[in-house]
């Protein structure tokens, strides 16, 4: 099974990327994914399903723990050939 997970870290700093945005970058980069797109007020990421449930745990955890006050994400299945 593949997955897309959309989210967004807040507070929202347009000034300056706050460290959990920073942080949701870095493990969303790091993680075993397909496919990355990181942008100021949105991010995707795809891939296998362990990976993608993987990289949300700790996109989680890692992103709360560097002061985010909120994480809003949504993960959908997807058909192999929308990949």
């Amino acid at each position: 099974m593949r997955l897309r997970v959309e989210f967004t870290t807040e507070p929202f700093d347009l000034d300056e990327a706050p460290a959990h945005a920073l942080v949701a970058r870095e493990v969303v980069e790091a993680a075993d994914l397909d496919a990355v797109d990181v942008g100021p007020f949105g991010n995707t990421a795809e891939g296998g399903a362990g990976a993608v449930l993987t990289a949300v745990d700790a996109l989680l955890r890692k992103t709360l723990e560097a002061g985010a006050t909120r994480v809003t994400l949504q993960v959908n299945v997807i058909e192999e050939d929308e990949a």
